[in-house]
């Protein structure tokens, strides 16, 4: 009767827990920040300016160029292209990278088992040997005092994992960068996110 009790604690607590991880999921990002604002511009107005490169890319950046414009507007600042305090450049990378591991993988040598020649066999390294994709992400943020044409902001953001949904973490990214705006600690920091799991 005890041990029965004990199993269906233990199912309960495991789906608990199944079911907080679930949830939401932790986005570190590691942020550099340099400012030398010391207050929201006035007016706290910019003019987005793209690269000829990302105009050519316009339908795949335009909802990376869409997730930064909302979190300029977390901060305060509005897009008015006509009446630019700030000249506002984003940037965004995706790509893959693997971590180095020695020769033989992350959890040692590969291992193989045998009996006879005619008998069973269970051979080792599948997957052991290979490290996890990593999936990159990194945006980055410079601002522009649109009169003097001197940079007054430079932020950037990354964050680097096995998992990746590039409609939330970028949005994330950028949120994370402007973080402290107009007057962020300077140099590198880590900001964590917690964001519903998808």
């Amino acid at each position: 009767m005890i041990s029965r009790w004990l199993y269906t604690l233990f199912l309960a607590l495991a789906a608990a827990l199944l079911a907080g991880c679930a949830s939401t999921r932790a986005v570190d990002s590691a942020v550099q920040s340099y400012s030398t604002l010391t207050a929201l511009p006035t007016p706290p107005t910019y003019r987005l300016e793209l690269l000829p490169s990302q105009k050519a890319e316009a339908a795949s950046f335009s909802a990376i160029e869409a997730q930064a414009q909302e979190s300029l507007q977390k901060v305060g600042l509005q897009r008015d292209d006509q009446t630019a305090g700030l000249i506002v450049q984003i940037g965004a990378q995706a790509r893959y990278t693997s971590p180095e591991y020695w020769p033989y993988g992350p959890y040692g040598r590969p291992w193989a088992w045998g009996w006879g020649h005619r008998g069973w066999a269970m051979g080792g390294g599948w997957m052991m040997d290979r490290p996890p994709t990593l999936q990159y992400r990194a945006v980055s943020i410079v601002m522009r005092d649109a009169q003097t044409q001197k940079i007054v902001y430079e932020t950037s953001a990354s964050y680097e994992e096995v998992w990746s949904n590039d409609a939330l973490i970028f949005g994330v990214l950028f949120d994370a960068a402007l973080t402290g705006f107009p007057q962020p600690p300077a140099g590198a920091r880590q900001i964590r996110t917690e964001i519903p799991a998808r």
